[in-house]
């Protein structure tokens, strides 16, 4: 052995003995999860000690590992974030009753974490009696959040508000949940204190204002409040009264009238926000009305105009007071000439998402288009996340957007109509991604739309290195484009594909790959049976889901593909054949 290397492995195993209670506060300082993970793989004293100190844990596919198993590997968790379906089901490509439901790892997490205080669930299958659960067993639970969840109702919520006595956190966003009424609010104690952030705004019911206003007031503490669109002007005046110190704020509808008293008060109500750094909402806001925000704006860094069909110009006129915003997002009603003021206001943005208004209607013209783009990028030079609907795009376009911005690491371009060529040359949009790929190299997720051949995933095979995510929709070309992508990145954890045309060789040039990825999701495609067979007899760790795909050929499948050390699932529908 060379001398050399024997005294470095010896001066690297010195240091890293520390003693276990030096050792356990070193790691209890880490809050990352892959920096955790990284260091539970130095040694086995280091990983006992990042066990025993984790008091958090993420895990991205409920199906992946079972409860117990988690529960043995950390015994002393306090908060747990879990999700469930594939994220296609955001577009109702998941077929209702799929599963993902809670109840189970409640079940186990009520005997071996008694004290858990936090609980972040994300695409889950949640119902009433599971939030009683939850209620009822967990005495020290602080944090509830739900986001696209469904099998609930206000039913549950009334659980929560009653039994969480120390809560501080109940998030509830984008949830498929039965609105029954909004009674909910008044269940919280008459002394409750404690909440720090609110946030209903994806509700559809009036609720009870008088039990909302007195637990705003109480709650001294309160930073983030997100109201649905039923609450009025007058009623978030009377809110941002009782809690100035907001630094997050969701609005409710604009669309009350004001006498001139109520607009002078509700102005100053804005004034005296002097922390708030986030808005949403803004349902049906006006030209009449958005002008009591301005005083608000000065400070703000996230501005969510999602709900809010606003014109350019109303737009130029928000942003002009917003000099700070690092992030927006906005509906395409905004346009070219709205994105144009953005680019001249916000030098610091950094992330831009624009929605289509309506993204069922391929015969509207308007919208946003390569000309807003461009313009942010040459005027927000720090922007480095885009999710970009648009109904036209160029090669051009797009290589001179990634020039101005090279920082890219979440790089989505979404042309609503599938199949779309470079609208003024009629070729492929191949160069533009590559252009992409070949300029962001620290590039980790990106979405492809438009008309692709393999030369898009030649490019994404070769240059994309630090990719983790890809989505791709109604590509065109072989097997080969696939092969390309799983050969060529490295870093690939989730691959998701829908109406294109490859089939078994390409699905199954992905075998030596699968297990390090988290989740292959393929629909519309050419794959069959016999080839889905195929990769799971060779993968016996992957679990391999068919789900019968509603087309006119009978013979295409939903394909979901993931790594697991659960085995096949337990809860399967009748649909959904695990093979």
């Amino acid at each position: 052995m060379d001398p050399g290397k024997s005294r470095d492995s010896a001066e690297t195993a010195r240091v890293m003995q520390f003693p276990n209670d030096v050792l356990e506060r070193i790691l209890s300082l880490i809050d990352s999860h892959r920096d955790r993970s990284a260091v539970s793989l130095v040694s086995k004293a280091w990983y006992n000690a990042e066990r025993w100190t984790r008091r958090h844990v993420f895990i991205g596919n409920c199906y992946a590992v079972l409860p117990q198993i988690v529960a043995r590997r950390f015994p002393n968790i306090r908060g747990v974030m879990l999700k469930g379906k594939p994220r296609f089901s955001d577009f109702n490509m998941v077929p209702p009753n799929w599963g993902a439901d809670v109840h189970a790892w409640l079940a186990v997490f009520a005997d071996q974490y008694p004290l858990l205080e936090e609980l972040r669930l994300k695409r889950m299958t949640v119902t009433d009696e599971s939030l009683k659960f939850l209620a009822r067993k967990f005495r020290n639970f602080r944090a509830l959040s739900l986001v696209s969840c469904d099998g609930f109702s206000t039913d549950g919520l009334e659980a929560i508000a009653t039994d969480c006595r120390h809560l501080t956190e109940l998030d509830i966003q984008e949830n498929g949940i039965d609105d029954i009424s909004g009674n909910w609010l008044s269940c919280f104690p008459e002394n409750f204190t404690s909440l720090e952030v609110l946030n209903f705004a994806s509700l559809s019911s009036d609720v009870n204002f008088d039990a909302l206003e007195r637990l705003v007031s109480q709650c001294k503490s309160l930073k983030i409040l997100k109201v649905n669109k039923n609450i009025t002007l007058e009623q978030l005046q009377r809110l941002l009264v009782r809690a100035p110190q907001l630094t997050e704020l969701g609005t409710g509808s604009f669309l009350q009238e004001l006498t001139a008293h109520q607009y002078v008060e509700l102005e100053r109500a804005f004034i005296s926000c002097k922390n708030l750094h986030a808005l949403s909402g803004l349902w049906e806001a006006t030209t009449l009305y958005l002008p009591v925000l301005y005083p608000a704006c000065t400070e703000l860094t996230f501005l969510n105009l999602s709900y809010a069909a606003l014109q350019s110009e109303e737009l130029a006129k928000l942003v002009a007071h917003c000099p700070h915003l690092q992030r927006l997002w906005v509906l395409d009603t905004v346009e070219d000439v709205g994105l144009e003021a953005v680019a001249s206001n916000c030098p610091l943005l950094e992330e831009l998402r624009v929605f289509p208004a309506d993204p069922y209607d391929q015969d509207i013209n308007r919208g946003v288009t390569e000309s807003g783009f461009l313009a942010v990028s040459l005027g927000c030079r720090k922007l480095h996340y885009v999710l970009y609907f648009c109904r036209q795009m160029t090669n051009a376009a797009v290589a001179r957007i990634v020039q101005n911005c090279p920082g890219f690491t979440h790089f989505r371009l979404c042309i609503m109509k599938p199949g779309q060529p470079d609208y003024l040359t009629n070729e492929p949009m191949d160069e533009g991604f590559g252009a992409v790929v070949k300029t962001c190299t620290n590039l980790r997720r990106l979405g492809v739309s438009g008309l692709l051949t393999d030369l898009t995933f030649e490019y994404i095979g070769r240059y994309a290195k630090n990719l983790e995510t890809l989505s791709v929709a109604f590509a065109e070309g072989s097997d080969r484009g696939m092969q390309c992508i799983l050969d060529g990145c490295p870093k690939m954890r989730k691959l998701e594909i829908r109406d294109s045309p490859f089939g078994n060789v390409a699905l199954l040039s992905g075998l030596e790959k699968y297990e390090s990825m988290r989740s292959l999701w393929m629909s519309a495609c050419k794959v069959t049976l016999s080839g889905c067979k195929l990769l799971a007899r060779q993968r016996p760790r992957l679990n391999v889901e068919v789900m019968k795909d509603e087309v006119d050929d009978g013979q295409s499948y939903k394909v979901y593909v993931y790594r697991t050390l659960a085995g096949p699932r337990t809860d399967a529908p009748s649909f959904v054949c695990t093979l």
